[in-house]
């Protein structure tokens, strides 16, 4: 599976933390968080809005006028029913190919390269991989636990099956889930085990509970046992990995990770400040940020790796192969 382009789009609404919150919230949250501000939809915009910018320019960056099928991973699709991706595959002009959503929580942007690399190894040639969160919507605006920590965006990349004789760009996946632990994020009530808030609740099972210490316990622990596996299956020690790109969760759990694995944390990089936790496009949005930015060279040895809901996690390795990347940002620039 070799990697042809990559594209981020950020919704241009900035809101800045203290647009939200009392000058002593502020400093807590950049502090313990990282946050300083993230991008939000505006009305009238959602999901297949920001994933069908994000991967316009992915194809763009590419060259890629078409593609066999389309993945869309998210936690916050438009409807419960239907799927987003079809709708996005039609706003990219690939009205017939299959085209489906994937929820596998902040994990998902690589739970969804994995699909397709096996769509690549059967069905398909070129596959569109996008990561998209409206999460300003599935959080409690009175919440002080959840309210600071997410932003909406999109990544997206797309993958092509590599040619005779051409070496892949991504290494093996290591993943996995522990469903014992499924109500340390989630949403209580919208689906068809509760489908409205339970009596007393008000409109608070509609929006996002985690329970933070034990998340951030899982966090590194999986984080870091998936990490150090998939460098381990791609014959690496973590000395020869270059950059480590992670799921951007909050500054507490990204440091702790760090210090886990003793990794250097001036090799990890980070946009929470700006954008915030925007669950599965974190680290699509990342990479394409670092791609643009000069960051990777051509040959450099990249680990990634990201826990979400479920619980999830996973982690992959990849030798950047240098391709363009185009963000809404240099679009902006450039207008």
């Amino acid at each position: 599976m070799v990697l042809s382009g990559l594209g981020c789009w950020l919704p241009p609404t900035v809101v800045a933390n203290t647009d939200l919150m009392s000058a002593e919230m502020d400093s807590f949250v950049r502090r313990r968080i990282g946050v300083i501000s993230r991008h939000r939809i505006n009305q009238g915009s959602a999901t297949v809005h920001l994933a069908t910018e994000a991967a316009a320019l992915a194809m763009n960056a590419a060259g890629a006028r078409t593609a066999d099928t389309l993945i869309l991973a998210t936690t916050t699709p438009d409807r419960l029913c239907p799927a987003g991706a079809p709708e996005v595959a039609s706003r990219l002009g690939l009205t017939g190919i299959p085209a489906f959503d994937i929820n596998a929580g902040c994990s998902g942007f690589l739970y969804a390269l994995e699909l397709a690399r096996g769509l690549l190894a059967t069905s398909a040639r070129t596959v569109v991989v996008i990561g998209a969160e409206s999460a300003s919507t599935m959080i409690n605006p009175a919440d002080p636990s959840t309210a600071p920590i997410f932003g909406d965006g999109a990544g997206a990349a797309v993958v092509r099956r590599a040619e005779p004789g051409e070496s892949s760009t991504f290494g093996p996946t290591v993943w996995g889930s522990d469903g014992t632990l499924a109500d340390a994020i989630a949403i209580p009530a919208g689906g068809s085990r509760q489908r409205v808030p339970a009596p007393g609740r008000g409109e608070g099972d509609l929006f996002l509970h985690l329970r933070g210490p034990e998340v951030l316990r899982n966090a590194v622990r999986r984080m870091k046992s998936a990490a150090a596996g998939a460098a381990a299956a791609a014959g690496w020690q973590l000395d020869d990995v270059d950059l480590l790109i992670t799921h951007q969760a909050n500054a507490t759990i990204s440091t702790a990770l760090a210090a886990a694995l003793s990794f250097p944390p001036e090799r990890m990089p980070s946009n929470i400040d700006r954008v915030g936790n925007t669950a599965a496009a974190s680290v699509p949005i990342l990479l394409a940020e670092a791609a643009a930015d000069g960051l990777l060279a051509e040959g450099s040895r990249l680990l990634f790796t990201a826990f979400g809901s479920g619980l999830s996690w996973a982690a992959t390795t990849a030798r950047w192969p240098g391709v363009p990347a185009l963000t809404s940002h240099q679009k902006e620039s450039a207008s």
